[in-house]
């Protein structure tokens, strides 16, 4: 069946404006979606700053990438989503955020996320012990090259694990993207699928069918692992097709795929 939800799309590399939500929709309807999610980072928000201590501190290169960030006050965003309600769309559209998750993280969030209107919540890993996994200046150097790749595995599972069991999302970002660089993680990925799909079904929380993985990193992977959306049909888990675009042009990408 041929997907009709985008439930992961980012404002990051724009304004925060109704014309620029505009781009997004529209590049939505013209590939026939019928709903998109839209969304941003926490790390864009000065208001969640005191949760990226660690990154800040685990690299400077880190640092920097973080400052850069730093543009916005969640203020903005809700402004936003409070005029782009009152706005005629083609298709549906709904907001929420995309949170970087660490079990360190759990009392902050919990305080910070209750008083906005969201309409859906993304909890994600980015990073492992406060290094970011997934960039390419750096990545390799500061996690892959320095820790075993079945103990990064184990700990990104743990942390996603934790997040679904916190009680604060709709919905889990990415959920086996840590394979995005192709290592070989050392042990069988199924006990991670199981628990996964077992912790989905028991919290209905979604798990994403995140494409982001094959046009970003070139994984042969177009969403899931084939044996993760197995086991999520076969324990009957919740999955929601997404693309991570941080562009227009990436909305629905590779969902032909799928």
């Amino acid at each position: 069946m041929k997907p009709d939800t985008d439930g992961h799309v980012h404002l990051e590399n724009g304004p925060l404006s109704v014309d620029y939500v505009r781009e997004f929709v529209n590049a939505a309807a013209q590939k026939g979606l019928k709903h998109l999610q839209i969304l941003d980072h926490t790390h864009r928000f000065y208001e969640f700053a005191p949760m990226y201590e660690d990154v800040i501190q685990a690299d400077p290169r880190q640092k920097a990438w973080f400052d850069k960030k730093q543009i916005n006050s969640i203020q903005d965003y809700i402004q936003l989503i409070e005029a782009c309600r009152k706005e005629e769309f083609p298709i549906e559209v709904t907001f929420g955020l995309e949170v970087c998750w660490a079990d360190f993280r759990r009392e902050f969030l919990a305080e910070q996320l209750a008083v906005y209107p969201w309409d859906f919540l993304v909890g994600s890993v980015h990073s492992i012990q406060g290094r970011l996994y997934d960039m390419d200046g750096w990545s390799r150097e500061i996690l892959w090259e320095k820790e075993p790749a079945e103990w990064i595995y184990r700990q990104y599972y743990d942390q996603v694990a934790s997040a679904m069991e916190s009680g604060l999302f709709t919905q889990i970002g990415h959920p086996d993207v840590i394979k995005m660089y192709q290592y070989d993680p050392g042990y069988d990925l199924q006990e991670e699928y199981d628990r996964l799909c077992e912790l989905a079904r028991k919290h209905h929380i979604l798990l994403e069918e995140n494409t982001g993985a094959s046009y970003r990193y070139k994984h042969p992977d177009a969403g899931l692992a084939p044996a993760f959306r197995e086991t999520a049909a076969r324990m009957d888990a919740g999955t929601i097709t997404a693309s991570d675009a941080h562009y227009p042009k990436h909305v629905g990408m590779n969902f032909d795929l799928l």
